[in-house]
């Protein structure tokens, strides 16, 4: 804070105060009600500031970042339709218990009692879809306000924090430096609820351990999961959806909650106990008639050994000593045999993943239909990082990854993604092309809303060509080859699953960006 200018407006002392407190990376969209943002960050030249060409690839990109850097980016967006344009990737974030801090731009406050053409109440906008939210009032708090913000976001769990910045805020003189304060900790581990954990592994009853967030990020408590299961007979289970899960040879293989209502509830049916560490109870993604909405079965004993606001590999590190657990030893599936020439279908795509993944890749999965067929490639390829869609809300996976790169540049990114979900933030491809980041986008092409013919079949539905042609992506087909192409990304079509493994190889060894549309 030395360095700080003796005088300096509201926005200079947020972006000081956020960048003293370790916020480096800045993700924007911005506009005119931002300009005072973009000319502090231009003269302070304290953070890499990322341009996302719609507010749906900033907050994706944050979101992507954070979950690899292991701390927070902050966001600059516009007023409330802006931020009505990220809001979808932010419910992602949101669900992925990611910190994150948004400054939304809005009117000055002299300016708010008239209709203007952008008005609009940001507060009720933001708030669905953020765990605190502030508006400025004047410069000289306005960097206090940016720290609590920070402070919220960072506590456990991560939480979206929002920050709303009237214009005239920013532009004032009077800024002050804020330090930042200590978010909240963990919670501390209930030794009543340890205690009921043993009991369960030493019931003699089949026991599920549900296992989530920072203890999927920690090598080091995987293995010690692997060592309980071993010991006890316990199985080990994540989400259907995790931010992140450290995969791969040498590392315990990660099962997870089936996505179709029918396969979850079979794999949750047979466990008289659950214990869950950093999870809560698994519910179905929807209702569907006359199935349940909570899939563990209505008798299943559940423990919760710590909530989502406690210290995960703290928790599975006390459970491993009360019952004399050792680490497993990394017994992960072998890698299958490399597929020969032939069409690229579900049933050959995980054995071609595994074979052509590099070393050390982060994984960003939006497969959405075929994620299914692709998750098991994770556990068979060499080492890597795996961040799947955590909330639902399709076109994260493009965006993911561009932050993802941005947050561990000497790491090849792989995007495993759907076709139908990446129209939603395609532009991401661009940020990616800007950033000359080392990102892969693997487009599965089955030229469909194909998980939504299963959901229609679902509720009972006979569907017709009506239905059919609000789910079908044709009528012109999608050519992704030449959208990249557009927005600076060199690709190719490849329909053989040779040629799709060594396009793999190939792109994640040269630098920038490729994309490659697999047709299935």
């Amino acid at each position: 804070m030395s360095d700080a200018p003796k005088t300096m407006n509201g926005a200079e002392s947020v972006v000081r105060s956020l960048h003293s407190a370790g916020v480096d990376v800045c993700f924007a969209n911005p506009g005119t009600s931002e300009m005072q943002f973009v000319d502090a960050l231009d003269r302070t030249k304290l953070m890499h500031c990322v341009l996302g060409l719609f507010e749906g690839v900033v907050t994706g990109a944050a979101d992507g970042y954070t979950r690899m850097a292991r701390k927070p980016a902050v966001t600059l967006l516009h007023l409330a339709p802006g931020f009505a344009n990220a809001a979808a990737n932010l419910h992602n974030a949101r669900k992925a218990r990611v910190p994150m801090v948004n400054l939304v731009g809005d009117h000055a406050l002299r300016h708010q009692k008239y209709d203007a053409p952008l008005s609009a109440d940001v507060e009720a906008a933001c708030a669905p879809f953020s765990d605190w939210v502030k508006s400025g009032t004047d410069a000289g708090s306005f960097a206090a306000d940016a720290m609590e913000a920070l402070r919220v976001a960072t506590g456990k769990p991560g939480r979206i924090a929002t920050l709303i910045a009237p214009a005239d805020i920013g532009w004032d003189e009077g800024g002050q430096m804020a330090a930042a304060t200590a978010p909240d900790g963990p919670a501390p581990l209930d030794l009543s609820a340890l205690d009921d954990a043993v009991a369960a592994l030493e019931s003699g009853e089949k026991t599920v351990i549900l296992v989530g967030n920072s203890v999927l990020e920690d090598v080091a408590a995987i293995a010690l999961l692997e060592g309980i299961a071993q010991k006890t007979g316990a199985q080990i289970l994540a989400p259907t959806s995790s931010r992140r899960i450290e995969r791969g040879q040498g590392r315990a293989p990660m099962a997870k909650v089936p996505y179709p209502i029918n396969e979850a509830i079979a794999c949750l049916a047979p466990y008289a106990r659950a214990i869950l560490i950093e999870t809560l109870p698994p519910v179905a993604f929807f209702a569907y008639p006359g199935k349940p909405s909570l899939l563990l079965p209505e008798d299943c004993v559940q423990v919760t050994l710590t909530d989502v606001d406690g210290d995960g590999p703290a928790a599975v590190a006390a459970l491993a000593d009360c019952i004399g657990a050792q680490p497993g030893k990394g017994q992960s599936p072998e890698m299958p045999a490399r597929p020969q020439s032939g069409a690229i279908t579900l049933q050959n795509i995980a054995a071609a993943l595994s074979n052509a993944l590099p070393e050390d890749a982060i994984i960003v999965d939006e497969a959405v239909s075929c994620g299914g067929a692709t998750f098991p490639a994770g556990d068979a390829a060499r080492p890597n990082s795996w961040l799947a869609l955590t909330g639902g809300s399709i076109g994260i996976g493009i965006p993911l990854s561009a932050g993802a790169a941005i947050a561990c540049p000497d790491r090849p990114v792989i995007t495993i993604q759907g076709d139908g979900s990446a129209m939603y933030t395609i532009q991401g491809l661009w940020t990616q092309a800007r950033e000359e980041s080392n990102v892969t986008t693997i487009i599965l092409a089955n030229q469909s809303y194909e998980i939504l013919k299963g959901e229609l079949h679902n509720v009972g539905a006979q569907p017709g060509q009506d239905a059919l042609d609000m789910l079908n992506l044709d009528r012109p087909h999608l050519d992704f080859v030449a959208l990249a192409k557009g927005m600076g990304v060199p690709g190719r079509r490849v329909e053989d699953v040779a040629d799709l493994m060594r396009a793999i190889e190939d792109a994640a060894r040269e630098p920038g960006p490729y994309l490659i549309e697999a047709m299935l």
